[in-house]
């Protein structure tokens, strides 16, 4: 049985009480100047490791693990720690909070501010998958998109022709995911233009067909909506 009662508190534990699922990836030299540094201060962890208790009553690291390897380095018996609950959500804030791991943004519902400051970091990334695009175009291109509320998948963004293609995906969903909105059903009686207008490129290529209009597998959405409007 977890004692709550410790959740909140800061702890003196002993290095050995505690375990570790994942390390840092920090630099080697990063870890061993910071220890020596600690050394040199006194060995006092001013920053506190954040753990939580294990069913075993252990404690397992789900925060700061840079100051665990660095402690480890400068081989301190006893460190600082924050326990926390054992909450799925409590570790992954943690880590966000540590810069351990990047948030995720909804990108159905996303400004366009929030999509510009998110492809700005995954453009400045190390080796980003993203290097190369225009930024401002992107952005325009996805907040704009009329659709993208509807978005299942990120393949649509691939058809924006904003420079992400299908190999640049997956940099895409290391920081966006996405809960659509039931896409709109217009009864057939109430399609005006203007309706017609906010349908996705599925949804006219289905209306083009109910209408017995040939040659649409094709087209984008610019000329579906011409020929639909004929």
């Amino acid at each position: 049985m977890i004692n709550s009662n410790l959740v909140g508190n800061l702890i003196y534990l002993y290095l050995d009480e505690i375990e570790i699922t994942s390390g840092t990836d920090s630099p080697e030299f990063l870890i061993r100047a910071t220890a020596k540094l600690l050394q040199q201060s006194g060995g006092r962890n001013w920053l506190p490791i954040v753990v939580k208790i294990t069913e075993g009553g252990k404690y397992q690291v789900i925060g700061n693990s840079f100051v665990y390897a660095v402690a480890q380095d400068a081989s301190l018996e006893r460190v600082w720690c924050v326990v926390a609950d054992d909450k799925e959500e409590t570790a992954f804030l943690s880590r966000v909070l540590a810069k351990e791991q990047a948030p995720k943004m909804n990108l159905s519902t996303a400004t366009r501010d929030e999509i510009m400051a998110a492809l700005q970091f995954l453009i400045e990334s190390p080796n980003s998958l993203l290097k190369g695009i225009q930024l401002d175009v992107a952005t325009n291109l996805i907040d704009e998109a009329s659709d993208r509320k509807y978005w299942k998948d990120f393949e649509p963004i691939t058809k924006l022709k904003c420079g992400i293609t299908k190999t640049k995906i997956d940099a895409l969903k290391t920081i966006f995911y996405l809960t659509p909105e039931l896409s709109p059903v217009i009864p057939t009686e109430t399609r005006t233009d203007d309706n017609i207008s906010k349908m996705t490129v599925a949804q006219l290529r289905k209306l083009a067909k109910e209408r017995d209009i040939a040659g649409t597998s094709k087209m984008n959405k610019a000329d579906l909506l011409k020929v639909l409007k004929q």
